[in-house]
């Protein structure tokens, strides 16, 4: 009880004001979300979408968790959104099911004791599924939550690739896949925030975007 008092305590002390209530449904949304981290750069990409009053989506590996937990505690507290990724990122149609279960149930508990909140949401590595990734999602009460567009970040490592291929990926109820462990990803990021805003962008997390319809334990979005 202790622990989780201060715990509570410090995300009040570092917290961001949360933004305004969005309508979807009313405005032209796009959820940006990020793979892998937290990260080295993690850090630098908080402060790029505070500043420009942008939310997004982090999808988190425990192990990294692990080795960043404050980080990860950041980006629940600016009020971004969170969720499993797995513990250690492998292809899980490749494994047994129990195997798979173990990789999304332990870091549902990483994830939980290092930020205090478990996450509703669910992105495969790679994007790689099949019906036993979506049952053991289901039984770990997640959504799997996948992508309209992926920038390929990982393979770019080019800043203006990556920004073009944001802008062209860019679509109203969309959701882009980056990474936020490539450096040059979050380089783009000032210049990608201002372009999409220019063009009438809301960037919000996936649960916005999802207008308080999901996500859904079982279901696939995206």
């Amino acid at each position: 009880m202790v622990i989780h008092a201060l715990l509570a305590a410090s995300l009040a002390l570092t917290s961001v004001p949360a933004q305004a209530p969005v309508d979807c449904g009313r405005v032209k949304c796009l959820a940006l979300t990020f793979d892998d981290g937290p990260g080295a750069h993690t850090p630098a990409l908080l402060n790029t979408l505070s500043a420009a009053g942008a939310k997004a989506t982090f999808f988190l590996v425990g192990k990294r968790v692990e080795e960043r937990p404050k980080v990860a505690r950041q980006i629940v507290a600016r009020g971004h959104a969170i969720g499993n990724h797995t513990y250690a990122h492998f292809s899980l149609p490749a494994h047994s099911d129990n195997e798979i279960l173990e990789a999304i149930k332990v870091n549902q508990e990483v994830i939980q004791k290092a930020t205090g909140v478990r996450p509703k949401m669910f992105r495969p590595p790679f994007g790689h599924t099949d019906e036993r990734v979506l049952w053991a999602a289901s039984q770990t009460e997640l959504a799997e939550i996948l992508w309209t567009g992926t920038t390929l970040d990982w393979s770019l490592r080019d800043a203006k690739k990556i920004k073009a291929a944001v802008l062209r990926l860019a679509k109203r109820d969309g959701v882009i896949l980056m990474h936020d462990t490539v450096p040059q990803t979050v380089k783009a990021m000032p210049q990608i925030l201002k372009e999409l805003k220019k063009r009438g962008y809301h960037l919000v997390t996936v649960p916005t975007l999802l207008r308080g319809k999901g996500p859904t334990p079982g279901e696939t979005y995206f």
